[in-house]
């Protein structure tokens, strides 16, 4: 209901658009961009088809001016003041009315940049448009610019209470008094507060006590409880006679970040404790999920957020390279439990810091902390992306006589600037400067370590395109791996969109051009020569298939090997190093369709790395290495509870669907929130009981079953490269598919055991339960969840079933 002491109107819709002199003119949608609106009208092609990304610079390189005429909805006379708002303008532009400039932008993340000029997994399309809404608003005495509300348990008292701050812009030229009614139902909670608001920017802070009777659910991350919201009203009754409404939700949650000493090892730790517990942090770094910002829908945030919880992720590092995400992006982290890691906007640069632009930059953080802070999803902000790094790794070769003057800017900037703002807007989550960073030990050091990386402090960020990945001795036994990853291709029906058919090699104009990676795509091959023979078929199309298809398998294997090396360094100390407490791989998303790390192609179609996430992320889960010839399984846990559990070892001759051996250890004590070894036999020993087993001929494959159901997904551990197993057998594979209810069965059927067995139905949108997985028994069901109508018959003509033997 319109209250009569203000009023808004929208000015959403279709405005009048054209460059510079005038030869294009055309309708623009607003919110939109100027791509966005060339395409609509059919005078682009899609920018991200083939090369389309160089052929439209043009578009960026003019000047580009949305104009419409309104006339004022109301009259201008009544009110006291009257404010135009954009809140997104896209990025240095200047606003007129009747040929008079209102305001200048340079800034599109403060209301009223980056990875726009191309990074190396997007295309360049630096975009001009008004990304956001704009309106009018009008009103009288006072009016409600920001409103958050944060959590803090009170140990003293032992009882949660709730901050609640509203910021006005107050036009009347005295003080305004009145009163605010809290009521939070649930919680048997009412207060109500007499009030004063101030001329200017007038801010209340009210500390409502919650109720000690009513029993508080706290919020919990995705896999450790339930995102437990309570419905709030706060209303205002000032003096002038109105009321204000506000409806949110509260959220109760507490987190901190704790760097303490441990016990044999030099440095401080560093993970998160979340309600008092501390949380083990899995999943990975979110980029744009478009270039075009107007293009990303709630439903398009909604199945890549939900597709990051079904793989038993808990946490997204929001990177410093890309844009703050639209408050729905973070209301749908609040309801599903993906903590948010995140980083203010600047990355791998170096920035001024004269007068206008710190303004810029305070005006962009306490904005952009004020309109964040009520999410409990948010869990810690990071002042960059790479900065500190490149400062004290040099990567600008700054000479040595002026890395003085860098320092004190960066301190400047970060510190001095961004940080004091976080600290008085926010008091309710922890702030670091840098990632990565050594934490307090980097404070200690003046803001800028001796080396960011050292894996005793702190984060660290890791990429290794040289070594041989299978084997996990190269990777840092860090406290925290923030940043890790290898880079794959899309799937064929993903590239299908946005080429033609001459571009379909790897070796293609097209396939370069794609490839934002230095060397990216001759890497890959490299790392895929280590372990499996490269496809040679005499059909190009075929021999590109499978090249797309074992880059997939490669990074999937790859970051499976990672992964599971830090989830089971958490809980031992070795040399001094260990108790790894979070793994964000990089990245989660595509913002086009081209090869990079992601998981999740550009659609949001599941990339054989997403399946394999979905296990080496499980709560429960067995974990094999090797060491000097010895074999070492752990039990990995998130589970809130120990758990006495049967390991289970399965050997397979590569020939045969028939197990060799098996070996049965009961009672196997794996640990709450812990990795414990649960398992240790020297191969030799475990090949010769399982007789006729050599190192090529064998595979180990292994899981743990409990009571009432409760299983880990079965993992397994290659005992050689693929390229050298003995006895693979072509194996047909077969797959009838059926539906039951709004879901479909595949079963699947084999006659040989079939390594990185993988379903893909093309561009039909949805996602197996499983997929890539080793086929060691005759049949296997899987359950595919569409996420658009599809029918069986569909489903079966666009089924295609790879597995490593079919790639010759």
């Amino acid at each position: 209901p319109r209250s009569s002491h203000s009023t808004v109107r929208s000015l959403r819709g279709s405005w009048r658009l054209g460059n510079a002199n005038g030869s294009v003119v055309l309708r623009g949608e607003v919110p939109g961009c100027v791509h966005t609106a060339l395409h609509r009208r059919g005078l682009i092609q899609d920018p991200y088809y083939r090369f389309n990304d160089v052929m439209y610079r043009w578009i960026s390189l003019d000047n580009w001016t949305y104009s419409r005429t309104f006339k004022t909805p109301f009259d201008i006379r009544k009110w006291q003041k009257v404010n135009l708002i954009f809140e997104g303008v896209d990025t240095v532009a200047q606003i007129l009315i009747n040929n008079v400039t209102l305001g200048r932008t340079d800034n599109m993340f403060n209301r009223y940049e980056q990875c726009s000029f191309s990074w190396d997994w997007g295309p360049s399309f630096p975009t001009q448009g008004i990304w956001k809404d704009v309106r009018i608003e009008a009103y009288n005495h006072y009016h409600l610019i920001y409103f958050s509300l944060t959590s803090f348990f009170v140990k003293s008292a032992q009882q949660w209470s709730l901050e609640i701050e509203s910021i006005f812009d107050v036009v009347s030229s005295k003080p305004i008094a009145g009163l605010v009614t809290v009521n939070i139902p649930k919680l048997q909670t009412q207060q109500t507060f007499s009030v004063r608001l101030q001329p200017g920017e007038g801010s209340i802070v009210l500390l409502v006590n919650i109720n000690k009777s009513s029993a508080v659910e706290a919020w919990w991350p995705n896999g450790h409880g339930k995102q437990t919201g309570y419905n709030m009203t706060t209303t205002f009754i000032m003096e002038a006679g109105y009321q204000i409404e506000k409806f949110s939700k509260a959220y109760f949650r507490t987190v901190e970040l704790v760097q303490e000493p441990i016990p044999g090892s030099p440095g401080l730790s560093f993970y998160f404790r979340i309600n008092g517990r501390p949380i083990f942090i899995k999943g990975s770094n979110w980029i744009p999920a478009d270039s075009f910002q107007d293009r990303v829908t709630y439903d398009t945030l909604w199945l890549l957020l939900k597709s990051a919880a079904d793989a038993n992720m808990n946490a997204l590092r929001v990177w410093g390279g890309g844009v703050y995400e639209q408050d729905e992006f973070y209301d749908i982290c609040d309801e599903i439990g993906i903590m948010i890691w995140q980083d203010f906007m600047f990355a791998c640069a170096l920035y001024p810091t004269d007068k206008n632009y710190l303004e810029s930059v305070r005006a962009e953080v306490s904005h952009q902390v004020r309109r964040l802070k009520s999410h409990p999803s948010i869990i810690l902000w990071s002042g960059n992306n790479e900065n500190e790094a490149a400062i004290a790794s040099n990567w600008f070769s700054i000479p040595y006589a002026d890395k003085e003057v860098y320092i004190k800017d960066y301190v400047m900037l970060y510190v001095k600037n961004i940080r004091e703002i976080v600290l008085t807007e926010d008091k309710s989550r922890p702030f670091i400067a840098s990632s990565p960073t050594n934490g307090l030990e980097s404070v200690k050091e003046g803001w800028i370590s001796q080396n960011p990386y050292d894996t005793h402090y702190g984060d660290t960020h890791f990429y290794d395109y040289s070594n041989d990945c299978w084997n996990w001795t190269v990777y840092p036994k860090t406290r925290f791996a923030s940043e890790y990853g290898f880079q794959s291709w899309p799937s064929f029906s993903t590239i299908e969109k946005v080429s033609s058919a001459e571009d379909w090699s790897y070796t293609s104009n097209f396939s370069l051009h794609r490839q934002h990676h230095e060397n990216g795509n001759d890497q890959m091959l490299q790392q895929l020569e280590r372990h499996f023979k490269l496809p040679q078929s005499t059909d190009p199309i075929k021999k590109f298939k499978d090249t797309i298809y074992l880059t997939q398998v490669m990074q999937a294997q790859c970051m499976k090997i990672e992964t599971e090396f830090y989830r089971f360094s958490q809980s031992e100390i070795i040399k001094g190093e260990g108790h790894t407490m979070g793994a964000l791989y990089w990245q989660l998303n595509d913002i086009w369709q081209a090869p990079s790390w992601a998981s999740l192609e550009y659609g949001g179609k599941w990339k054989l790395l997403h399946y394999f996430a979905q296990n080496f992320f499980a709560p429960l889960l067995p974990v094999a290495y090797e060491d000097k010839g010895v074999l070492y399984i752990y039990g990995v846990s998130d589970l809130h509870v120990d758990h006495k559990l049967t390991l289970r070892v399965v050997v397979h001759t590569w020939s045969s669907l028939e197990s060799v051996c098996t070996i049965a250890k009961d009672s196997v004590t794996v640990k709450a929130q812990s990795a414990v070894l649960i398992y240790k036999e020297s191969i030799n020993d475990l090949l010769e009981r399982c007789r006729n087993c050599t190192r090529k001929s064998c595979v180990i494959t292994f899981c743990l079953v409990g009571e009432g159901g409760l299983q880990s997904p079965t993992n397994h551990h290659f005992l050689s490269s693929l390229k050298d197993a003995v006895g693979l057998e072509k194996t047909q594979l077969s797959a009838s598919v059926s539906q039951r209810d709004d879901v479909y069965i595949f079963v699947l059927q084999t006659t040989a055991i079939a390594p990185f067995v993988s379903l893909d139905v093309g561009s039909i949108k949805g996602r197996f339960s499983d997929n890539g997985f080793l086929m060691t028994e005759k049949k296997k069901v899987v359950v595919f969840y569409p996420w658009e109508p599809t029918s069986v018959e569909e489903l079966e003509k666009s089924l295609t079933l790879t597995s490593l033997v079919d790639v010759v």
